[in-house]
């Protein structure tokens, strides 16, 4: 019920204790749960890809990532939110409440030299925190049945809650494959384990107020994001007016029930 459309993907019209709490709570029970964090970047896949649209809409919990999406929200269906649900900082508000509650979390992607540098941040920032286990990304396609055999150590690792860093949009495709396969939230949280790792500078305050966290990232690494952000910025932009006015009706895809039969693990 909270789920609203934008550019045809569905947003959740969240906050950080709600989306918290949904974590939380589908890992004391034991059930499976799929939430992103998405900014511009992600929503725009969205809208690019039909067929990951479909993957999104899906979704159990999507947050509005940038400023720009919580906006969006705000301006299409005056859902009066004051703040972003950021994914880096999504991601501490969970991990304090899993160190409370004795809850085991499961990192998966990245590289061995980031979770080597992130593995002792979070231990010092959540002394509680258990971590059942940790496995970097393999940088190619899940293999005819591996993607069970990665279940089945998460599983046997005893973990409640598994976070993907793989990058978007490959963590989604991860988080959704992967959801049938187990009884927890997978939580795809971007570039959070860089940033908690020390790996990669947060923006000031202002800056990310301001919805220029892209601006901030683009000076970081303008030959890599450079496409990302020069061509799908005025691109969101436009489609945003073009819904906004009625121009353009923005339909959601049905949510997608195929598990995919290749995906980047």
């Amino acid at each position: 019920m909270r789920k609203r459309n934008v550019l045809g993907v569905l947003v959740d019209a969240t906050d950080y204790a709600e989306a918290t709490e949904q974590v939380v709570a589908a890992a004391q029970e034991r059930r499976p749960l799929a939430l992103t964090a998405l900014a511009v970047h992600g929503v725009m896949t969205g809208v690019l890809d039909p067929a990951h649209n479909a993957r999104l809409n899906s979704f159990d919990v999507v947050t509005p990532d940038g400023q720009p999406v919580r906006w969006a929200l705000n301006l299409l269906h005056g859902a009066g939110l004051t703040d972003r649900v950021y994914g880096p900082l999504l991601t501490l508000h969970v991990l304090s409440r899993f160190a409370d509650e004795g809850l085991p979390v499961y990192l998966y992607g990245s590289t061995e030299e980031t979770l080597a540098r992130l593995i002792p941040e979070l231990e010092r920032k959540f002394p509680a925190l258990k971590i059942a286990g940790v496995e970097p990304s393999k940088f190619r396609a899940v293999r005819p049945g591996e993607d069970v055999e990665i279940a089945d150590r998460i599983k046997a690792s005893g973990a409640r809650l598994v976070l993907v860093g793989l990058g978007c949009p490959r963590q989604e495709v991860f988080a959704y494959a992967m959801r049938p396969l187990l009884d927890m939230p997978l939580m795809a949280v971007g570039a959070a384990f860089d940033y908690h790792a020390g790996l990669l500078r947060q923006p000031p305050p202002w800056m990310q107020r301001a919805g220029l966290e892209w601006f901030w990232r683009l000076g970081l690494e303008p030959k890599r994001l450079w496409r990302r952000y020069v061509i799908l910025n005025p691109a969101y932009l436009g489609r945003l007016f073009a819904q906004k006015t009625g121009l353009w009706k923005a339909r959601p895809p049905a949510p997608a029930t195929e598990r995919p039969t290749g995906f980047a693990v």
